[in-house]
């Protein structure tokens, strides 16, 4: 009788969760990224194709509060330093729901990007409409989008480098290396990599 009522248990609960969880999808390398246009710290709203003179993007998904993407703002900050002038500007968004993730509001990122003086936008994405989109299931994750015939192609997806916690111990700087193929014309050696960091935030 014990077996029947547990059978039955988690057929219900597979059933339930069939419906309530919603899989990650998002891009995979290859695809085409639309365009989107979100609030930045400064107050303006801000599109891709606001820069026309781009050869593609550094989008990355990070956050106030998590440990990771705090450890990671010196690096993307020296990023956007080295690759804006060659054309791969870095785009940061947040995609976590303030109202999960104390610290994280858009007057909260005010604060952090004036404190570290980002040089980059800092996007907040209201209603977490567009990190479903990507795909993005941490902070940060990374998309390297590389601009072609007007058209968004995602060329990387993944991690920063291969060392989430100490950035002296780096040995493999994934998203330098395809930056570097791409301003080359040609493809990344490695295009995905594993995001390591926190969850994204919602209710």
């Amino acid at each position: 009788m014990k077996t029947i009522k547990t059978i039955l248990l988690v057929s219900v609960f597979a059933l339930i969760t069939a419906f309530t969880l919603t899989p990650v999808e998002g891009y995979k390398v290859g695809d085409i990224a639309t365009d989107f246009k979100l609030e930045n710290v400064d107050g303006k709203m801000v599109s891709l194709s606001d820069y026309t003179e781009a050869k593609g993007f550094v989008v990355i998904f990070t956050c106030n509060t998590c440990p990771y993407s705090v450890v990671y703002e010196d690096r993307i900050i020296a990023l956007d330093k080295k690759y804006k002038s060659k054309g791969y500007p870095v785009i940061a968004i947040n995609p976590n729901d303030p109202k999960a993730s104390n610290g994280d509001s858009l007057a909260d990122m005010k604060i952090r990007a004036s404190e570290k003086g980002f040089t980059f936008p800092y996007l907040f994405d209201k209603g977490q409409k567009i990190y479903p989109q990507y795909g993005a299931t941490r902070t940060p994750h990374v998309y390297i989008l590389k601009k072609e015939n007007n058209k968004l192609h995602v060329a990387y997806i993944g991690a920063i480098d291969n060392n989430s916690r100490n950035p002296n111990s780096v040995t493999k700087r994934y998203v330098e290396d395809a930056i570097d193929a791409l301003l080359l014309g040609k493809k990344p050696e490695k295009n995905t990599s594993r995001a390591i960091g926190c969850s994204i935030k919602s209710l």
